[in-house]
């Protein structure tokens, strides 16, 4: 009895086939604005570029050679074409596959005993059942299989590749954006510690000569022994700072010099000026430019889309698969003392069914769903991590340089205060504990004034690439990504 299966007898397979989970859409809610002070933000300051808004000629140098030399540039490059190779060979799987075979053999043959030549007579004289000797044989096949793309498993891979590949990209971009905001961060870093350094050693010539007019008082006994004491005291604890951080000047250009792929070069050729400057204006922009400008949230945009194209395919999987097999082949071969050449040509056609690995099939589906949920979590995590860094980071530098301005009122103050304590204690006016407590509080408003505007640099930084600053955003299509 022969069983035929006609397309009356899928239908209710395909019918099975077709359930699956489906891919909620992210719920993300954008607020309209940013709950920063609008002062903050004005018009005109690239931010595809925003580090040449600084004037700034040697961060423009160390970031420019940080996207070609750093480890982290490089390796992000390289996964961005490795990712092009996987999405070529995965769309490659969808076309014709084939190999061409050949073999050649040689065989020689010893006759032991065997039966004797038949003689049939003019015009076939004799006729050996026999081949001994040596003989050849050759062949070649080419055998062709092509899968019919009936229910768009191609074109399910293709969007799969694309998002995948579109994802690669944009996290090479991601890397890009944190090394430029790196650099710049460690160089402001390091230009504030070499301020600090500065101030650290005049700090200590001035406690030092504080201590050498104690130490006369003291002699010609217009003075306290203790006061030279505490004065000498305190000329060494200024001493010690600068060498602390002289240290940790060392080690911020040390490490800048590896951030850019350097890190063997001498200390030498990366100065380290002892100024802040002021950041630049931070562009208007709205949270929901946010979603076109991050490249973390574009990338888990295209996460979403690589899981949904996975879970479509893992869906066809409970569909049928229909194959066209052509093939061509080519012999050679004795017989009878002679060569005999034939060639072969075939085509077909294959069919597979999942029947028995349907139960499996379905749990990877229903993993497979599962797992896009999960981008679809990440994605909306991303637009909310993204909104707050922005936000927190405008907030925080308008902070930030309001605390300069204050700062700098007081430093200028406190300086004028010490100043005239020290020409009173020279005088013989004030004594030397009013005199260090002058200068103690100058040096303290000194201090902080320099680790605002150093941190305001910083912060602007920060703000730079929490608004997706860095790169050229640009559409992504799926011609874009199949570059």
């Amino acid at each position: 009895m022969r069983l035929r299966l006609t397309p009356l007898m899928l239908l209710p397979l395909l019918a099975g086939c077709a359930l699956g989970p489906t891919v909620p859409k992210p719920d993300v809610h954008t607020p309209m604005a940013f709950e920063a002070p609008t002062d903050v933000t004005q018009p005109g300051v690239p931010l595809e570029h925003w580090w040449t808004a600084y004037n700034d000629p040697q961060l423009e140098s160390l970031i420019a050679l940080a996207l070609v030399n750093a480890p982290d540039a490089r390796s992000a490059y390289e996964r961005l074409q490795e990712a092009r190779a996987t999405r070529a060979g995965a769309l490659a799987s969808y076309g014709p596959q084939g190999a061409l075979q050949g073999s050649a053999t040689e065989t020689y043959t010893s006759v032991i005993k065997g039966p004797p030549p038949i003689n049939l007579g003019p015009p076939f004289g004799s006729i050996s059942f026999t081949n001994a000797g040596t003989t050849q044989n050759y062949g070649a096949n080419f055998d062709v299989s092509w899968e019919i793309d009936i229910f768009g498993r191609q074109r399910a891979a293709r969007g799969k590749a694309n998002a995948d590949l579109a994802a690669a990209r944009l996290d090479n971009e991601a890397t890009r954006t944190e090394l430029e905001a790196s650099v710049a961060d460690q160089l402001f870093q390091a230009r504030g510690l070499a301020i600090q350094l500065d101030d650290a050693r005049e700090a200590n010539k001035i406690d030092a000569e504080l201590a050498d007019i104690a130490r006369k008082k003291a002699d010609h006994g217009l003075g306290s022994s203790a006061d030279a004491d505490q004065a000498a005291a305190q000329a060494a604890e200024s001493l010690a700072q600068a060498t602390d951080l002289e240290g940790q000047l060392h080690a911020a250009r040390r490490t800048l010099l590896v951030l850019v792929g350097k890190g063997v070069d001498p200390l030498a050729t990366l100065p380290a000026d002892a100024e802040a400057g002021t950041p630049p204006a931070i562009p208007v922009t709205v949270p929901s430019d946010l979603l076109a400008r991050r490249p973390d949230v574009r990338e888990a945009a295209q996460k979403i889309r690589s899981a949904t194209g996975q879970l479509k395919l893992d869906e066809l999987a409970l569909f049928p698969k229909f194959t066209l097999t052509p093939g061509v082949g080519l012999t050679s071969q004795p017989l009878f003392g002679a060569s005999l050449t034939s060639d072969v040509w075939s085509i077909g056609m294959g069919f597979v069914q999942p029947i028995l690995d349907m139960p499996r099939l379905k749990t990877v589906i229903r993993a497979r769903g599962a797992q896009a949920d999960e981008a679809v979590i990440a994605y909306e995590k991303a637009v909310q991590t993204a909104y707050g860094e922005s936000e927190n980071a405008l907030v925080q530098l308008s902070a930030d340089e309001q605390r300069v301005r204050i700062l700098t009122t007081g430093e200028t103050q406190a300086r004028f205060a010490y100043d005239a304590a020290r020409k009173r204690y020279a005088y013989g006016i004030d004594d030397l504990t009013s005199t260090l407590s002058a200068e103690r509080t100058w040096r303290t408003t000194r201090t902080a004034l320099t680790a605002a505007e150093v941190q305001a640099l910083r912060r602007s930084v920060t703000a730079f690439k929490a608004l997706g600053g860095g790169w050229t955003p640009g559409p992504v299509p799926e011609q874009q990504a199949a570059r």
